[in-house]
């Protein structure tokens, strides 16, 4: 993109890439909000069955039945395709929050179950930032003459909309903890499998220094996201990402054997893998804290006791971004420049 159309001209689409570093970056630096909010969600599920009030209002709004027509189409839209154009996830998250009156970990919980480019980072937080706990006390209102703006005149729920979106409240501030230290590259030799999963399904080349790689895993987890069934879209999409991402790692190598994993036991996959093909060592790109991440903590001791190693490297690009993602995503946009610099990668 720089090459072709230059910085100046690129620049809202750069930023929007380094977004996702920004929130990626963020959570890491506050893993207690991705604990948190999975414990809010899992409590939150099994109120459902005990509060009458809760369930009737939630089932109205994850069926699209709650009149507001705007809100009741986006529901069956992201039922049906699995995606929803980024104006229509903020107002759809304001209405969630401000008009129905649900618990905004509940409207992410669903965003979970259906999108196909679900991120636990840009989607938990985006959801915190409508409801003013990211940027502290500052909220998103959905408006009936904006949404009627930009759907060119096909909603106005007039009247239907909640007019004020005071902040919501969780106590103090989340604190930012240093970034843990991770390798740049593999500290290790010997037979070793890659992992991939679907946080980088798309293998940094300091993952490959090493001479022995005798197996590549894919480990699709998408299960783990929600404790509500995943839609049958968003599995597939995936593990057809992860499916890719194994293709494509396996052409650099000849004749190395590979598998697709569809669970959240990744213990035992990633051990029978690792001894089938001879290898005690595992080497994958850095989980960002999600699911995938929270899969793999668990797996670690198990894989530990049966004496496989883990080597996990930490990206260039994340090692550049991560640090300036501790407070708001006006300080990482400065360092922009410096950073595609440093990356080797300005135009």
């Amino acid at each position: 993109v720089l090459s072709k159309h230059g910085f100046n001209a690129a620049e809202k689409f750069i930023q929007e890439v380094f977004w996702r570093g920004y929130f990626k970056g963020w959570l890491q630096h506050r893993p207690q909000v991705w604990d948190r909010y999975r414990a809010d969600v899992a409590r939150l599920a099994g109120s459902l069955d005990d509060e009458v009030g809760l369930e009737r209002r939630y089932a109205q709004a994850t069926t699209g039945q709650t009149g507001i027509d705007a809100f009741d189409h986006w529901v069956q839209e992201l039922i049906e395709t699995g995606y929803l154009h980024n104006h229509a996830r903020m107002w759809f998250a304001s209405i969630w929050i401000f008009t129905l009156k649900l618990p905004w970990q509940l409207g992410a919980d669903f965003f979970a179950q259906h999108l196909l480019d679900w991120d636990p980072a840009s989607n938990t937080l985006s959801w915190r930032w409508v409801g003013g706990l990211h940027t502290i006390g500052k909220t998103y209102l959905a408006r009936p003459d904006n949404i009627a703006k930009y759907t060119d005149g096909q909603f106005n729920p007039a009247g239907h909309l909640a007019t004020d979106a005071p902040a919501l409240s969780e106590g103090n501030p989340p604190t930012p903890r240093a970034l843990s230290d991770v390798l740049a590259e593999p500290k290790g030799a010997g037979p070793s499998i890659l992992m991939i999963t679907e946080e980088d399904v798309s293998i940094d080349p300091t993952l490959l220094n090493t001479t022995d790689i005798q197996g590549v895993i894919g480990l699709a987890g998408a299960a783990g996201r929600s404790p509500h069934p995943i839609s049958e879209k968003a599995r597939n999409f995936a593990h057809a990402v992860v499916s890719d991402g194994v293709a494509q790692v396996s052409k650099t190598f000849d004749d190395i054997p590979s598998r697709i994993v569809n669970q959240n036991d990744w213990a035992g996959a990633l051990s029978d893998f690792s001894r089938s093909c001879g290898a005690y060592r595992i080497i994958t790109a850095e989980i960002p804290n999600g699911p995938a991440s929270d899969a793999m903590a668990s797996a670690a001791q198990e894989l530990s006791a049966a004496d496989i190693e883990i080597d996990v490297i930490r990206r260039s690009y994340d090692q550049a971004v991560w640090p300036h993602a501790k407070k708001g995503f006006f300080g990482l946009k400065k360092q922009i420049p410096t950073i595609l610099s440093a990356l080797d990668i300005a135009p």
